[in-house]
Protein backbone atom coordinates (compact mmCIF):
# COMPACT_ATOMS: atom_id res chain seq x y z
CA UNK A 1 0.00 0.00 0.00
CA UNK A 2 1.09 3.66 -0.20
CA UNK A 3 -0.26 6.88 1.65
CA UNK A 4 0.36 10.28 -0.24
CA UNK A 5 -0.05 13.33 1.50
CA UNK A 6 -0.14 16.46 -0.71
CA UNK A 7 1.40 19.43 1.20
CA UNK A 8 0.93 18.20 4.69
CA UNK A 9 0.95 20.71 6.97
CA UNK A 10 1.10 19.63 10.33
CA UNK A 11 4.04 17.70 11.80
CA UNK A 12 2.67 15.61 14.38
CA UNK A 13 0.13 13.92 11.58
CA UNK A 14 2.79 13.46 9.33
CA UNK A 15 4.63 11.61 12.15
CA UNK A 16 1.81 9.50 13.40
CA UNK A 17 0.74 8.62 10.07
CA UNK A 18 4.38 7.26 9.24
CA UNK A 19 4.12 4.91 12.65
CA UNK A 20 0.93 3.96 11.09
CA UNK A 21 2.81 3.34 7.75
CA UNK A 22 5.56 1.61 9.15
CA UNK A 23 3.22 -1.12 11.19
CA UNK A 24 1.58 -1.91 8.50
CA UNK A 25 4.35 -1.89 5.51
CA UNK A 26 2.94 0.79 3.90
CA UNK A 27 5.29 3.38 2.07
CA UNK A 28 4.84 7.25 3.01
CA UNK A 29 5.22 9.51 -0.13
CA UNK A 30 5.51 13.23 0.54
CA UNK A 31 4.12 15.83 -1.74
CA UNK A 32 5.88 19.25 -1.19
CA UNK A 33 5.86 21.73 0.14
CA UNK A 34 5.32 20.21 3.63
CA UNK A 35 5.06 22.72 6.31
CA UNK A 36 7.79 21.69 8.03
CA UNK A 37 10.95 19.77 8.24
CA UNK A 38 10.86 16.65 7.58
CA UNK A 39 13.94 16.62 10.64
CA UNK A 40 11.56 18.55 12.72
CA UNK A 41 11.60 17.28 16.19
CA UNK A 42 7.68 16.78 16.26
CA UNK A 43 7.67 14.60 13.24
CA UNK A 44 10.38 12.34 14.98
CA UNK A 45 8.69 12.49 18.26
CA UNK A 46 4.67 11.23 16.97
CA UNK A 47 6.98 8.82 14.89
CA UNK A 48 9.02 8.00 17.89
CA UNK A 49 11.28 5.95 16.97
CA UNK A 50 10.07 4.25 13.97
CA UNK A 51 10.90 6.90 11.40
CA UNK A 52 14.20 5.62 10.76
CA UNK A 53 12.31 2.45 9.28
CA UNK A 54 9.80 4.26 7.44
CA UNK A 55 9.97 3.69 3.29
CA UNK A 56 9.69 7.42 2.91
CA UNK A 57 9.32 9.15 -0.62
CA UNK A 58 9.69 12.90 -1.50
CA UNK A 59 8.30 14.94 -4.59
CA UNK A 60 8.89 18.39 -5.54
CA UNK A 61 5.27 18.47 -7.00
CA UNK A 62 2.24 16.98 -7.62
CA UNK A 63 3.46 16.31 -11.29
CA UNK A 64 7.25 15.49 -9.96
CA UNK A 65 4.61 12.51 -8.11
CA UNK A 66 2.89 11.65 -10.87
CA UNK A 67 5.94 11.43 -13.27
CA UNK A 68 8.43 9.22 -11.07
CA UNK A 69 5.09 6.62 -10.16
CA UNK A 70 4.22 6.24 -13.71
CA UNK A 71 0.44 8.34 -13.50
CA UNK A 72 -0.45 5.95 -11.22
CA UNK A 73 -4.74 5.36 -9.96
CA UNK A 74 -4.77 7.26 -7.00
CA UNK A 75 -7.28 6.97 -4.76
CA UNK A 76 -8.12 10.89 -3.26
CA UNK A 77 -10.03 11.04 0.33
CA UNK A 78 -12.26 13.92 0.09
CA UNK A 79 -15.38 15.53 1.56
CA UNK A 80 -16.14 16.27 -1.88
CA UNK A 81 -16.32 12.28 -3.03
CA UNK A 82 -19.38 10.67 -4.32
CA UNK A 83 -18.04 7.32 -3.30
CA UNK A 84 -18.03 5.77 0.38
CA UNK A 85 -14.88 4.59 1.00
CA UNK A 86 -16.22 0.77 1.90
CA UNK A 87 -17.93 0.67 -1.54
CA UNK A 88 -14.24 1.22 -3.17
CA UNK A 89 -11.61 -1.70 -3.86
CA UNK A 90 -8.14 -0.74 -3.33
CA UNK A 91 -6.07 -2.79 -4.76
CA UNK A 92 -3.09 -4.56 -2.68
CA UNK A 93 -0.24 -1.95 -4.07
CA UNK A 94 -3.01 0.91 -4.15
CA UNK A 95 -2.09 4.97 -3.42
CA UNK A 96 -4.20 6.89 -1.14
CA UNK A 97 -3.53 10.46 -1.28
CA UNK A 98 -4.98 12.90 1.28
CA UNK A 99 -4.78 16.71 0.85
CA UNK A 100 -3.07 19.46 3.47
CA UNK A 101 -4.95 20.00 6.59
CA UNK A 102 -6.28 23.25 5.72
CA UNK A 103 -7.94 22.35 2.42
CA UNK A 104 -7.75 19.23 1.35
CA UNK A 105 -6.64 18.25 -2.23
CA UNK A 106 -7.32 21.16 -4.59
CA UNK A 107 -10.55 20.72 -6.94
CA UNK A 108 -8.95 20.72 -10.15
CA UNK A 109 -7.09 17.09 -9.19
CA UNK A 110 -10.23 16.42 -7.79
CA UNK A 111 -11.38 16.61 -11.33
CA UNK A 112 -9.12 15.27 -12.84
CA UNK A 113 -10.21 11.86 -11.63
CA UNK A 114 -13.56 12.21 -9.82
CA UNK A 115 -14.70 8.16 -9.78
CA UNK A 116 -11.82 7.44 -7.70
CA UNK A 117 -12.62 10.16 -4.73
CA UNK A 118 -14.00 8.65 -2.01
CA UNK A 119 -15.68 9.88 1.52
CA UNK A 120 -15.29 8.98 4.99
CA UNK A 121 -18.75 9.53 5.91
CA UNK A 122 -19.79 12.44 8.88
CA UNK A 123 -22.81 13.76 10.60
CA UNK A 124 -23.94 17.37 10.47
CA UNK A 125 -21.66 20.34 9.49
CA UNK A 126 -18.35 18.41 10.66
CA UNK A 127 -15.42 19.90 8.32
CA UNK A 128 -13.80 17.31 8.56
CA UNK A 129 -11.57 14.06 10.66
CA UNK A 130 -8.23 14.22 11.66
CA UNK A 131 -5.96 13.87 8.97
CA UNK A 132 -3.91 10.80 10.79
CA UNK A 133 -7.24 9.37 11.79
CA UNK A 134 -8.66 9.62 8.41
CA UNK A 135 -5.52 7.92 6.98
CA UNK A 136 -6.09 5.21 9.54
CA UNK A 137 -9.51 4.70 8.77
CA UNK A 138 -8.58 4.39 4.69
CA UNK A 139 -5.64 2.34 5.45
CA UNK A 140 -7.13 0.06 7.18
CA UNK A 141 -10.05 -0.67 4.86
CA UNK A 142 -7.22 -1.21 2.14
CA UNK A 143 -5.62 -3.85 3.91
CA UNK A 144 -8.61 -5.35 5.39
CA UNK A 145 -9.81 -6.24 2.05
CA UNK A 146 -6.49 -7.40 1.03
CA UNK A 147 -6.68 -9.41 4.10
CA UNK A 148 -4.17 -7.59 5.92
CA UNK A 149 -1.31 -9.34 3.39
CA UNK A 150 1.85 -9.55 5.86
CA UNK A 151 0.20 -8.77 8.67
CA UNK A 152 0.30 -10.33 12.22
CA UNK A 153 -3.28 -11.70 12.65
CA UNK A 154 -3.20 -13.11 16.38
CA UNK A 155 -0.94 -11.76 19.65
CA UNK A 156 0.32 -13.60 22.07
CA UNK A 157 0.22 -13.65 26.28
CA UNK A 158 3.00 -14.78 27.69
CA UNK A 159 2.11 -14.33 31.23
CA UNK A 160 -1.76 -15.15 31.50
CA UNK A 161 -4.64 -16.60 29.52
CA UNK A 162 -7.47 -14.12 29.00
CA UNK A 163 -9.54 -16.94 31.10
CA UNK A 164 -6.83 -16.37 33.97
CA UNK A 165 -6.79 -12.98 34.24
CA UNK A 166 -9.10 -11.55 36.92
CA UNK A 167 -11.55 -8.70 36.84
CA UNK A 168 -11.37 -6.03 39.48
Amino acid sequence: MNIVLLEPEIPANTGNIGRTCVATGTALHLIRPLGFDISDKAVRRAGMDYWKSLDLHVYDSWEDFNEKNGNPKVYMATTKGQHLYTDTHYENDAFIMFGKESAGIPEEILMSSPDTCVRIPMIGEIRSLNLANSVAVLLYEALRQNNFEGMNMCGELHRHKWSDIKKD
